[in-house]
């Protein structure tokens, strides 16, 4: 049974873990960069299947008015069985209705999002990052 929590910090091995089996493209040669990512967060939501994670939800929010999901990443053998789901609506719930929800889409993942409730927008801009 997978048990869900806000209240775990993941520690940086298993997240990596999780990222580089989620397919998810991360820095996951560079531990330090993933713990920074990992310690700025305001909040994390945490999927668990006893002492292993496997799956979460890393988010930027001023819990009010806006919310960026930076990441949300499944274990690949535990993908399918809503735990994705589960962990954009914890999130929804911890920061609020009234609290918009914004995220990137890697191009593997863009079919998804729509089937969990979101919606596609065409008015955002990005400065990309050098590294």
């Amino acid at each position: 049974m997978i048990k869900y929590s806000t209240e775990k910090t993941p520690p940086t091995i298993q997240v990596i873990e999780v990222f580089q089996s989620s397919g998810i493209n991360r820095p996951i040669d560079q531990p330090a960069r993933i713990e920074q990512m990992i310690k700025q967060a305001d909040l994390i939501v945490t999927a668990w299947d006893g002492k292993t994670l496997v799956g979460i939800a890393r988010s930027l929010t001023d819990f009010c008015y806006a919310c960026y999901l930076s990441d949300l990443a499944v274990r690949k053998d535990y993908q399918n069985e809503g735990i994705g789901k589960e962990l954009v609506r914890l999130t929804r719930e911890k920061t609020g209705p009234q609290c918009m929800l914004l995220l990137l889409s890697a191009p593997g993942a863009i079919e998804y999002y729509p089937k969990i409730g979101f919606e596609k927008v065409g008015n955002g801009y990005i400065i990309r990052r050098e590294k």
